[in-house]
């Protein structure tokens, strides 16, 4: 099986490309994070956090008696994805990080929580309806409105119709308070599930952090996408769905190794 945990942006429309692919060879599920409807919107920003979005996770395999399953987040539900995979690794069979690390860096972090506070309040103040335009224009955005105006138009429609409640609390109580990846090192290092790291290559907030996470998860392969921006399955969803579909199949197969300690050897051409 393969579950899709989308992005703060998203919801289960979002991996309409890949459920129309992968949905031909796999039992595929896609579902809407707390607080984004028909899901639960609990009403306290305390029933929201990185640790309940992973467990949510949990408690989707459990309650569709799935034992294992391919993972694949992006953004927001990359990192929902990776804390999944770090706390229940006998749960997945993959995960495919894309999209991670906004916020990550510590020149970045009090930036990106401060212009999170800030939409919160935009949010609080005018309604989702009258403020995704204004997200949606975002600078890792313009990439897909250039590529696929009507995809982007969707992408915006669909935006404008999420719980306004959902979508402040998620902020506040997810994207401000979860943990930077940098501080995550060791249990990163320990990690030895096949991970599959993308990026869009103009996506600058995730192109240190992807960087990061395959030079430090033993098991991680990076994807960059040439010419792409933050809303990577959705500009590029063919080459997306290659990248994971070969990826997929590389693990399925057995042939997905950790990496060969010699190749981190400080010598650029021998050995020695």
């Amino acid at each position: 099986p393969m579950v899709f945990v989308h992005e703060f942006a998203g919801d289960y429309r979002s991996f309409e490309p890949q459920m129309r692919h992968f949905a031909r060879r796999y039992r595929c599920i896609a579902y809407n994070a707390r607080g984004y409807p028909p899901s639960q919107v609990p009403e306290a920003v305390a029933a929201y956090s990185q640790e309940r979005a992973r467990d949510d996770i949990l408690a989707l395999l459990d309650g569709l008696s799935i034992a294992r399953g391919h993972i694949v987040g992006v953004s927001m539900g990359s990192l929902a994805a990776l804390h999944f995979g770090l706390h229940y690794p006998d749960r997945a069979l993959s995960l495919v990080l894309g999209g991670c690390g906004y916020g990550a860096l510590a020149s970045e972090q009090e930036q990106f929580r401060s212009e999170s506070a800030s939409f919160a309040q935009k949010i609080d103040a005018e309604g989702m309806p009258n403020v995704a335009a204004d997200y949606g224009s975002g600078p890792s955005r313009v990439q897909l409105e250039n590529k696929d105006p009507r995809g982007f138009a969707e992408f915006v429609a669909m935006l404008a119709e999420h719980s306004s409640l959902g979508s402040t609390n998620t902020l506040r109580g997810v994207q401000m308070n979860r943990p930077s990846i940098y501080d995550m090192k060791e249990s990163l290092a320990a990690l030895t599930v096949p991970t599959l790291v993308m990026a869009g290559d103009e996506d600058e907030p995730c192109l240190d952090a992807s960087l990061y996470l395959k030079r430090t998860i033993p098991s991680a392969g990076l994807a960059l996408l040439p010419k792409t921006g933050h809303a990577l399955n959705l500009e590029e969803p063919d080459l997306f769905n290659r990248l994971v579909d070969d990826f997929v199949h590389q693990v399925d197969a057995g042939r997905w190794h950790l990496r060969d300690p010699r190749s981190l050897g400080h010598s650029m051409l021998s050995q020695n």
